[in-house]
């Protein structure tokens, strides 16, 4: 195999019908993951990476030559980009060999180059063994395997995987995630996730997007462990009120505040500010039966049960204030079951403010 391509890639777009309005940059050689909830934009920023969507207005630029522009458009097959989704969509007529040999003979190498480049990727992937079955003779994580020796035989200057172990076993993702962590060293990746290991264990850097905007981003180590929207808290399993800084506390929705410890920089007074804290740090109290023990500094929020999510030997416990962001609290089973705890009761979250990082937004 020879070294992967590697480029840069900028990125604007706005898709008016969908209320997108995004931007994005990936550096050569480097994974992006963008995270978000469903309907966010995710997919619609990768649809315009490729060439599949048009924007109303934007620019793809990819090592220098603009892909999609006001007076330019280069069509899809013609970028060197692949697009890899949840499912694997291999050419059900074709063998797994011939499968990962189409990209490079659609380059026009010959046949027998493209074979044997397709015979490196499928070992490389772990499925040489498997190089003579059709599509309907594999398992959903050896289709998806084949899948990305398809993509990377094509040499493409730019890979965007869209959620690519989200139609996979929980079992089987682990694999391939260390198999996707090998192979996409030195490439130009663009990832679409919503599971925090994939960020984690792939990604550079990481986008957040929500109701069609870039609302954070940065290294992936700082946003999971620093999160400043309320999405990126969610999954790196955090609580998060966001608020503006008065008073030294975190004024959030419907008179909450939370007070807490500085977290290296100090939010300025009214400046948008975000108070951040465990779950496991939450005590939960029923409303009106139990009052928060004295002492230290503490946190008291009215909420009401929404869910209750088992969790080992733990309960985790989702919550909403009146307005604002859900919360969590991690509880015993024990606790949960003399609290009565179901969804639609009112109960009271209380956190010390030793527990609590504050920071500016």
């Amino acid at each position: 195999m020879n070294a992967p391509t590697v480029s840069d890639l900028q990125l604007t777009a706005r898709v008016d019908d969908r209320g997108v309005d995004v931007a994005l940059d990936a550096a050569a050689g480097e994974t992006v993951a963008v995270l978000g909830p469903n309907g966010a934009g995710k997919s619609t920023l990768l649809s315009v990476a490729a060439g599949l969507l048009r924007p109303d207005a934007g620019r793809v630029v990819l090592d220098g030559t603009e892909l999609t522009g006001p007076d330019a458009w280069v069509p899809p097959h013609a970028r060197r980009i692949a697009l890899l989704a949840q499912d694997a969509l291999l050419f059900p007529h074709l063998s797994a060999l011939e499968n990962v040999a189409f990209g490079p003979r659609s380059r026009g190498v010959s046949r027998h180059v493209a074979r044997e480049r397709a015979r490196a990727w499928l070992d490389e992937v772990g499925v040489g063994e498997l190089a003579g079955r059709r599509p309907d003779q594999l398992s959903g994580g050896q289709a998806q395997r084949v899948a990305v020796a398809r993509a990377l035989a094509a040499d493409p200057r730019l890979l965007l995987l869209d959620e690519p172990m989200a139609a996979l076993d929980v079992a089987v993702r682990p694999a391939l995630r260390q198999t996707l962590r090998r192979v996409l060293t030195d490439r130009t990746v663009v990832l679409v996730t919503h599971d925090v290991l994939d960020a984690l264990l792939l990604a550079d850097r990481v986008v957040v997007v929500d109701d069609g905007r870039v609302v954070e981003e940065g290294p992936t180590q700082t946003v999971l462990a620093r999160p400043r929207s309320a999405f990126a808290a969610r999954i790196a399993g955090l609580n998060a009120v966001r608020g503006t800084w008065r008073d030294g506390a975190v004024a959030g929705p419907d008179g909450i505040e939370v007070r807490g410890l500085s977290d290296g920089e100090q939010p300025t007074a009214g400046a948008p500010a975000v108070a951040v804290f465990r779950p496991s740090a939450v005590s939960v109290y029923g409303d009106g039966d139990h009052e928060p023990p004295a002492g230290s500094p503490r946190n008291v929020i009215a909420v009401t049960v929404t869910d209750l999510e088992p969790l080992g030997d733990r309960v985790r416990v989702h919550a909403a204030p009146p307005s604002g962001p859900s919360l969590a609290a991690d509880v015993t089973p024990l606790a949960a079951a003399e609290l009565d705890l179901v969804p639609g009761l009112h109960v009271v979250f209380s956190v010390k403010a030793t527990e609590v990082s504050v920071y500016p937004v």
